[in-house]
């Protein structure tokens, strides 16, 4: 009924609190879409995970940019977010709330999306029994990778493939 990847995103989102996860599961799912209107929801979720972890590393520029984004994106898609076994009446004031707390330089705490499907809910906690973790536990703000993800991963598969795409396009420029 729920996107695999979705259900992952919000393990990762309520159990793990990997923020980094969440975005990169999340794009990966939204751009093997067909082209549609409903990107919006997902680029929205994107964009609070993206919040979040902007928030947490105190880089609060970044977290209201990506706040203001997933409010503009998510705001119009009360539907489809209940489709998604959401509580818009619920996520929409939450993430205003936030916004603020952010422009004020508030530091960082962990926040549970407002889930209404229960059967959304025992999908993800099944999914983090299979995977060892628990929902709802607090961001483990003493981790340094955690919270420093896009500094610290190995990205040598990301750069291996950055230089075999611009040697590629060095060989069709010669030809």
């Amino acid at each position: 009924m729920y996107p695999e990847a979705y259900i992952h995103y919000l393990v990762h989102f309520h159990a793990t609190r990997d923020y980094f996860e969440c975005h990169e599961i999340l794009e990966e799912y939204w751009k093997s879409l067909p082209p549609s209107k409903d990107h919006d929801i997902w680029v929205g979720l994107i964009q609070l995970a993206v919040s979040l972890y902007h928030q947490r590393r105190d880089n609060f520029a970044g977290a209201v940019k990506m706040m203001k984004g997933a409010l503009n994106n998510l705001e119009p898609c009360g539907e489809k977010l209940k489709e998604l076994g959401l509580n818009p009446d619920e996520l929409i004031p939450a993430l205003k709330t936030r916004l603020r707390e952010q422009e004020l330089k508030q530091p960082y705490y962990s926040m549970n999306l407002p889930i209404k499907d229960p059967e959304l809910e025992r999908q993800c906690l099944d999914l983090c029994e299979r995977k060892g973790v628990k929902w709802g536990e607090p961001s483990r703000l003493s981790d340094t990778f955690l919270i420093h993800k896009h500094k610290l991963r190995d990205r040598s598969d990301v750069i291996a493939e950055r230089r075999r795409q611009l040697q590629q396009k060095n060989r069709n420029r010669l030809q």
